[in-house]
């Protein structure tokens, strides 16, 4: 998995029970996962179709780094599918747990906001990749 986005979790991001706001979470998992989609795909006009159920397994407390990892698990003809992970990371021993995981799926839109397929150079890209992971 690439790590695309970090963040600290500042007292700003605090809900009521003293942990990092769920909402703010979704907002800096989505952020991240759109700008990887857009990135990977070569293209600056992705958007968000669908994000699977979010499970906060850990809290986050103010003070603590956050590190968001994504990685591209299918492209279709005209929508990426990504896994993100969210971890706390403990920058004094490298040690990080996992806090939340998903999976958000991505189409490609032209200018009027229609679905547009993806570049065949990124499909082979993607198949490449694959390839070398399962051999």
């Amino acid at each position: 998995m690439d790590l695309i986005s970090t963040h600290v979790c500042m007292t700003k991001d605090i809900g009521v029970h003293g942990n990092l706001f769920g909402g703010t979470m979704m907002s800096w998992i989505d952020e991240a996962a759109a700008s990887y989609a857009c990135m990977y795909c070569d293209t600056p006009r992705m958007v968000t179709v669908k994000v699977s159920e979010l499970i906060f397994q850990k809290p986050v407390k103010p003070g603590q780094l956050v590190r968001i990892y994504g990685e591209v698990k299918h492209l279709g003809n005209t929508s990426s599918t990504l896994h993100i992970e969210v971890r706390k990371h403990d920058p004094t021993n490298g040690e990080e747990k996992t806090t939340t995981d998903t999976q958000i799926v991505f189409v490609r839109i032209d200018e009027d906001g229609e679905p547009t397929p993806i570049s065949e150079r990124i499909k082979e890209k993607f198949k490449q990749t694959n390839t070398l992971l399962t051999h």
